[in-house]
Order: structure tokens, then sequence, then C-alpha cells
């Protein structure tokens, strides 16, 4: 790597959401958006002063209009990767405790899929080594 052009690094909180089945809840990025049309697990950019669980609970009401609380958040692991331009950091955290029906408030389509089906959805680079992790917990 460079040294002499060091990336800004960008945290990211990612959650599966599963439901009563065992199922994997999937958001498509929307058009206008960096990467539209790809796949990817709910969440977004931890801000400032904000944990990574406090990061999902916001962007899970704001993104899927569900509550859900600390305590229904359970770390899985973490993905790192280089992009151009920065280098993500993305925790993924498990849960199937939340209330309410998610929807897509933000024009985002929604696709409830089996771990095994996972990699039949593209995603962005930084989703894609979180799967075997889902696979063998599901």
């Amino acid at each position: 790597m460079d040294t002499a052009q060091p990336r800004r690094l960008l945290l990211v909180a990612a959650c599966a959401l599963i439901d009563g089945d065992g199922r994997i809840l999937l958001a498509q990025r929307p058009e206008g958006k960096s990467m539209a049309g790809l796949w990817e697990f709910p969440g977004g950019k931890v801000e400032t002063g904000e944990t990574p669980e406090e990061t999902l609970i916001r962007e899970l009401e704001e993104e899927l209009g569900i509550r859900t609380k600390v305590a229904c958040l359970a770390p899985l692991t973490f993905a790192s990767h280089a992009y151009d331009d920065f280098h993500l950091l993305m925790p993924l955290y498990i849960c199937r405790r939340y209330e309410g029906v998610p929807q897509g408030r933000e024009g985002q389509a929604l696709k409830w899929v089996r771990a095994k089906a996972l990699r039949d959805y593209p995603m962005p680079p930084a989703d894609e080594p979180l799967i075997p992790y889902l696979m063998d917990l599901l």
C-alpha cells in the first residue's frame, strides 16, 4: 500500500436482521447512490459520538421503520476492505429481536434471503466476506 497517500477510514455498522424462519434481510442500494443496484445488509455510517450499536438502532429506524435495543444486537464478525478512496471497517451484528415490520423507507427494495442463497445477490465487495459467517450461523 502506498503510505504517501493515506486513505480515510470509514466506520460503518451493518446488521444481519434475521426473521423467525432464519432468513436474512437484504436491502438494494437505490439509484443515485454509489454502488446502486447492489444488495447489502442494512446499516450505515457511524456518526461522531455514536457507538456502532447506537448507529444500528438509528439506521434501522430511519431505513426500515423498526425498533430494537442494544441488548438485541450481537456482534458476529467484521469486514475490513480497501476501496479506491477510503478504507471501510464494518462490524456486522446479528439481530433477531425487533419491533415492527421492515419497510424500505428510502425507496430501497428489500428481500428476505436464506443464508445459502446470499451469493445469488450481487453485493459490495466489503459485504461478500461476511457471507460464510452467516452460512455457518444459519
